[in-house]
């Protein structure tokens, strides 16, 4: 019995020799590759691609190949999410899932074009546009855009008066900001695109604040009072404006009836003129006939006799009565 036993181990020792490990290995090889040889690219990402530490391709989404065992790596970027920077203060979420806003007064406090100091709170919101610019370009990313969003702003509120960026040049600061972060980024390379800027609270320091909120309120007030008028002037020009086109238009009328009127007439009399040239005597009979014809047209009404000895023709009291 003993020999048996010793004859299987031998046998089952023989089994896990040089060529079962060997396949052991090849498996074992086979699964990391095919682990390590695929990667997968989300519909908000793309994927940058290096071999052996320099950059190959940017892969776009879906389930790519790679080479494995560290040849080639992926980064993956998120190129369609939008991501936000805050600047003057930061909002905090608290355990219950509410949020509260600490100010960072280092940020905010800048100075203005009338030598106003002012508390400026802003955001910029922006999108990585190349991923391969965005993982090489500049190593502090989130740094080099806090400086410059923050160099920009402080550039545009310096140029102005206090007044002017609390009200009326507000919205030109956002557009104009946003222009000029996306010079600067692009020139560094940073491969991102900013795609708004949004001022949030601007107030001056507090010792002075209530008397710019009468300002600011003054301003609007204002601003109103102009659009009420401009709305008055606008209903009122246009329906003027109409009723003197149609007074035009009647007396346009009047006149071409006037003009037409006269030369009817001038015609008629043209065409008596020539009828006339023909044959005088024809046409002053006929004109004398009409002439009486109108005259006794209503003879009923009223009688009149001619006297010959008369020159004119003298109405006579009714003869019915």
């Amino acid at each position: 019995m003993a020999d048996e036993e010793i004859k299987k181990a031998k046998k089952h020792r023989r089994n896990f020799g040089p060529k079962f490990m060997t396949m052991i290995l090849l498996i074992a090889f086979l699964v990391i590759a095919g682990f390590s040889g695929f990667y997968v690219v989300d519909e908000t990402e793309q994927a940058v691609v290096t071999r052996l530490g320099k950059y190959l391709k940017t892969e776009g989404p879906g389930l790519h190949l790679k080479f494995p065992f560290g040849i080639d790596k992926t980064y993956t970027v998120p190129v369609k999410v939008v991501q936000t920077e805050q600047f003057g203060f930061k909002t905090i979420k608290s355990g219950r899932n509410n949020e509260y806003k600490n100010n960072i007064s280092s940020e905010s406090t800048m100075l203005t074009g009338d030598l106003a100091i002012v508390d400026v709170e802003w955001i910029i919101q922006y999108r990585i546009i190349d991923p391969k610019q965005w993982l090489f370009g500049v190593q502090e990313k989130e740094q080099t855009i806090r400086d410059i969003s923050r160099s920009v702003i402080n550039t545009l509120v310096g140029d102005r008066a206090i007044l002017d960026v609390m009200g009326s040049e507000r919205s030109d600061i956002q557009n104009i900001a946003a222009d000029m972060m996306n010079e600067n980024f692009k020139q560094l390379g940073l491969g991102i695109n900013v795609i708004t800027v949004q001022l949030q609270n601007i107030v001056p320091p507090s010792g002075v604040q209530d008397a710019y909120e009468d300002v600011n309120k003054a301003i609007q007030d204002m601003n109103r009072l102009i659009n009420e008028g401009k709305e008055a002037y606008n209903a009122e020009i246009p329906k003027a404006q109409g009723e003197a086109d149609k007074e035009i238009q009647v007396a346009e009328g009047y006149a071409s009836e006037r003009v037409n009127k006269a030369k009817g007439d001038v015609a008629r009399y043209n065409a008596v003129y020539e009828e006339y040239r023909k044959s005088p005597k024809v046409t002053k009979e006929r004109i004398y006939l009409e002439t009486m014809d109108e005259i006794f047209g209503n003879s009923e009404e009223k009688p009149q006799i001619i006297d010959g000895q008369l020159e004119n023709l003298v109405p006579i009291k009714n003869l019915k009565n």
